[in-house]
């Protein structure tokens, strides 16, 4: 089943690794030349922590390279980081506490943003979920990938007469059209990960589950927040999808 119609539940053990949300808007040079001091301001009782990173993208055939700077502010706890660039600004978290206080997060430094720098519209309004499986961690060593997942997320995976031995690594990427103007790009995979880098591979198999909804267009900056709660409401139909009952009762359904 590529989607499912099971409502939206909240799992007490779900799998998700990191929630970002990113809208990005037509180049605003003046972004890239001053740092945004009054914008910190406006957010610094939420996000107090600032760093400034300068990146340097490859540049386009027949232009220079260039800097851009990026403006990272976060939460006295580090579990929350907003990012700026001349081109998007985007929230994210490893420590998702649920859909409704992840809103209420970015609701801020959002109408702060447009405020401060007025954008024309924003080009692209993206919500991703991060998901990470881990067996050990729902207590189901030991079960087949085949028994958690629904065939359309396993690819070769899903065929009775492979070993899970014969397929050590998979990966897969498609995109579903959500409605007339929300897209869901599916990335799913399992494989042993590399938390950072130097450090050793973690030697469990885990599956992964990237769910990245998005809407494109010139959208108006006061469309945010209805995308977002439209963007959010196509990840459930796309999750529940994948999972098979197996794994919703390993996640503690409240």
């Amino acid at each position: 089943m590529l989607l499912s119609q099971h409502p939206r539940t909240h799992y007490a053990k779900a799998p998700v690794h990191e929630v970002i949300c990113q809208l990005r808007f037509p180049t605003i040079l003046s972004i890239n030349q001053a740092d945004p001091a009054e914008f910190q301001d406006r957010i610094r009782a939420v996000l107090p922590q600032y760093v400034k990173r300068e990146e340097h993208p490859a540049p386009k055939p027949g232009q220079n390279a260039e800097t851009v700077n990026n403006y990272h502010f976060l939460s006295a706890d580090g579990k929350w980081k907003l990012n700026l660039t001349r081109d998007f600004i985007a929230l994210s978290t490893q420590a998702y506490p649920g859909w409704e206080d992840f809103a209420r997060m970015l609701d801020k430094p959002l109408a702060e943003f447009i405020q401060a720098y007025q954008p024309a519209y924003f080009q692209r309004i993206g919500l991703r979920y991060v998901n990470i499986v881990s067996r050990k961690k729902l207590d189901l060593e030991g079960t087949p990938w085949s028994e958690l997942f629904t065939p359309a997320y396993l690819g070769p995976l899903a065929e009775p007469d492979i070993a899970p031995e014969q397929v050590p690594a998979f990966t897969a990427e498609f995109s579903v059209k959500m409605d007339s103007s929300s897209t869901a790009k599916v990335k799913t995979g399992t494989g042993r990960l590399q938390a950072r880098p130097g450090t050793p591979q973690d030697p469990e198999e885990k599956y992964i589950l990237d769910l990245d909804l998005s809407m494109g267009g010139n959208l108006p900056c006061t469309f945010a927040a209805g995308a977002l709660e439209t963007l959010h409401g196509h990840a459930a139909p796309v999750f529940e999808g994948a999972v098979t009952d197996t794994l919703r009762r390993a996640m503690d359904p409240q």
